[in-house]
């Protein structure tokens, strides 16, 4: 899809989240009743992909070690000369059979007054989805029924204080998103560059073989160059 066209699409899907009300999401939230017993599957890659961070955790997981960073995976973007790009940074995971989280030991969090605003609001990420009619609406949680329990009644104070928090971080990633592809397009424009989809099939078939690859991480609108090996 063309950058013009992302860029409307997140738009459109940002303008839709604002309307969204916070009550109602305070009551989905009261409805499901989740508590977390600290089994910390929500802390390894096996169980959740990777944690894609915000420029502001960006900051402060440099504050606290900047070894925890690397570049989010599958980036958007690959130019005619084979160099990535990809919209922000994940946190890095250790080598132990689940990916833990690298801030995660002895099954805790090492930085837990320090969390990430993924962590913090987590199950309640919000994700556009149809329904049985096929009505689209905010209504996906993750990991429901997966990991913790299900049997904890919630004053409504504390629901609407998620479903704010909640709100405030998928507002935040969707401007980080838009932010990206304005920049990109500018980028590219500037610099005679194009996404080329055969040259990123490539260098992915030869990154997968041991060839080291360019990627640009996108921060504080500007890009960081990485040089990536496999492994």
């Amino acid at each position: 899809m063309p950058i013009p066209h992302r860029i409307a699409a997140l738009v459109q899907e940002r303008n839709s989240l604002y309307k969204y009300p916070f009550e109602r999401l305070a009551g989905i939230i009261r409805d499901i009743r989740f508590r977390c017993t600290s089994c910390a599957k929500c802390c390894t890659r096996g169980f959740n992909g990777h944690v894609f961070l915000l420029d502001s955790d960006v900051r402060t997981v440099r504050e606290i070690d900047p070894e925890a960073l690397e570049p989010a995976p599958g980036p958007e973007f690959c130019d005619q000369n084979g160099t990535f790009y990809v919209s922000g940074y994940a946190l890095r995971v250790k080598d132990d059979e689940a990916g833990s989280c690298w801030f995660l030991q002895d099954g805790r969090c090492r930085i837990y007054d320090r969390r990430f605003a993924i962590c913090r609001i987590y199950p309640y990420m919000l994700h556009r989805e149809q329904d049985e009619e096929g009505t689209v609406d905010w209504r996906q949680f993750s990991g429901l029924e997966e990991h913790g329990e299900y049997d904890t009644a919630m004053p409504d104070e504390e629901s609407l204080q998620i479903a704010r928090e909640t709100k405030e971080y998928e507002n935040a990633f969707l401007t980080q998103e838009i932010r990206f592809l304005e920049f990109m397009q500018e980028y590219f424009t500037k610099n005679g560059l194009r996404h080329v989809q055969k040259i990123y099939d490539d260098r992915f078939r030869e990154f997968r073989k041991g060839k080291p690859i360019t990627v640009k991480v996108f921060f504080n609108d500007s890009l960081e160059e990485h040089i990536i090996r496999n492994g």
